[in-house]
Order: C-alpha cells, then structure tokens, then sequence
C-alpha cells in the first residue's frame, strides 16, 4: 500500500482513472445534458403555463365582478339614503299642495306658508343640514358668496347686511354658499 500512495494519500492509480475519463469524454459525440429540456419537461411547463392563463382569467372574471358588484352596492345605497330623505320631505310636499288649493284668505296663506316652511327646517335639523349664519356676521369667503356692497355706519365694516340666499352645510361639509351683501362703512376705512 506505500508504494501505491503519494505523499497525499491518493494513489496512482486514482489518477490514472480520472485520465481515462477525462480522455473518454473527449472521443465520444454529444450527448444532450443533462439539464436540457426534455419533451416530457417541455409539456409539463406548457400544461403550467395553461393553468396559469386559465387561473388569471377566473381572476380577472373574480375582480370584474366584485368591481360590478360594488357598483351595484353603493347604488343601492344612494337610492336608499335618497329614499330616506325624500321620505322626510314628503308631507312637506303634502302641505304645500294643501296650500295650493286652499281657498282662504292671504293672511290665512301666509300662516300657512310659515309654518311649511318651519316644517322644513325641522325637517332639515333631523337630517343634520344647518343654515349659514349669515347678518351681522363676518365676511367669511369660505360659506359666503358676496353679491355686492352697502354703505352703512351702524354695521362694521366687511360684515355682512343682508343674506339673498341661504347657504346650508351638513355637519361640516357645505352644501351651497349664502349669497349676501357686505358692509362698506366708509368711516371704519378711512382710519
């Protein structure tokens, strides 16, 4: 066994193998290697690849309707939240056609009018829609749409002297702008 190993610890003949297939390999043709795709390898990616299509077309029909089905959901919801408030101004409704075919006389109308119009704010209250407040206030760009201008002393200048149209929000977001006019007082410019 000495004469047989290098100072190693491998032996000749190891060596003298490895040679023999290094030498064989050089001879032989090609063969394909072995990571080359086979037709068993080529068919089982190609059935892959259609299961993946398929799968992303069910996804793609999932996505589409859950998308349709949404749309679907909030407009039932706006014709529900519609439906509640027009059913709160329904008698509203009622009593000015009432009104209409009274036959009484313009005071009595009036009387009438009033309290239609008194319903409808307590109608508007319950629904959360709060007017502008807007005479005697300041200019505010925000909720105000000025109009024009008055010139009055007894009122601070860039306030407001009269409204010409409500302005409403609900809770804190505004639904319209209070159109009104705005006061120029010359004796608070001038100082």
């Amino acid at each position: 066994m000495a004469d047989h190993e290098t100072e190693y610890g491998v032996t000749h003949e190891a060596d003298a193998a490895e040679t023999a297939v290094l030498t064989a390999e050089e001879t032989t043709p090609e063969a394909p290697a072995a990571d080359s795709p086979t037709i068993e390898a080529y068919e089982a990616l190609k059935a892959e690849r259609d299961q993946l299509f398929d799968r992303l077309a069910r996804l793609q029909a999932e996505f589409d309707n859950a998308r349709k089905r949404q749309e679907r959901e909030k407009q039932e919801f706006r014709d529900y939240a519609t439906g509640n408030v027009v059913e709160q101004f329904l008698p509203v409704l009622d009593n000015f056609a009432l009104a209409l075919n009274a036959k009484g006389t313009a005071e009595q109308l009036r009387t009438g009018i009033e309290l239609i119009v008194k319903q409808m704010d307590e109608t508007l209250r319950n629904l959360s829609v709060q007017a502008i407040p807007t005479v005697g206030q300041p200019f505010d760009p925000r909720v105000h749409e000025a109009l024009g201008t008055v010139e009055r002393e007894d009122l601070p200048d860039q306030s407001i002297a009269e409204e010409i149209r409500k302005g409403y929000k609900i809770r804190e977001r505004m639904l319209r702008p209070a159109m009104v006019r705005i006061v120029s007082n010359p004796k608070q410019t001038e100082a």
